[in-house]
């Protein structure tokens, strides 16, 4: 069986003031998801640009994620994946790095609010599960 990979737009729900959309995010969260070294750093990014937090409560949030996500790096396999995959799928670059890296950790579902929901790449299905 394999995991799901979370985009960092789910996560992000957990720093916003949706409880819904939070509490989807938190039941993914409990089953270990896979995420990439981009996730960490778009949300890094957002919560520093888009809500103006301190580095400190950045890397609270960050470090309260870890131990429940297994996360992946970035190399030259998974730019060049995502090269083909931006090239063939018309995917914007930094989807198609994350499909590349939901399809490195050999998963089966990408939740993600940003791209086709139902939408299939190879063994992997694009889920959004705010839908």
């Amino acid at each position: 069986m394999s995991a799901d990979f979370l985009d960092s737009n789910i996560l992000l729900y957990l720093a916003w003031n949706d409880d819904r959309k939070a509490s989807i995010a938190e039941r993914l969260l409990r089953e270990m998801p896979v995420i990439s070294a981009q996730v960490l750093n778009e949300i890094t990014n957002v919560l520093r640009q888009k809500r103006r937090l301190d580095w400190k409560t950045v890397d609270g949030f960050i470090e309260d994620l870890l131990p429940f996500t297994k996360v992946l790096p970035l190399n030259q396999d998974t730019n060049r994946a995502a090269r083909r995959l931006a090239e063939r799928h018309t995917f914007a670059w930094y989807d198609a790095l994350i499909v590349a890296s939901a399809i490195e950790g050999h998963c089966t579902r990408l939740i993600t609010e940003d791209m086709q929901h139902g939408q299939r790449i190879g063994d992997l299905t694009i889920i959004n599960p705010f839908r």
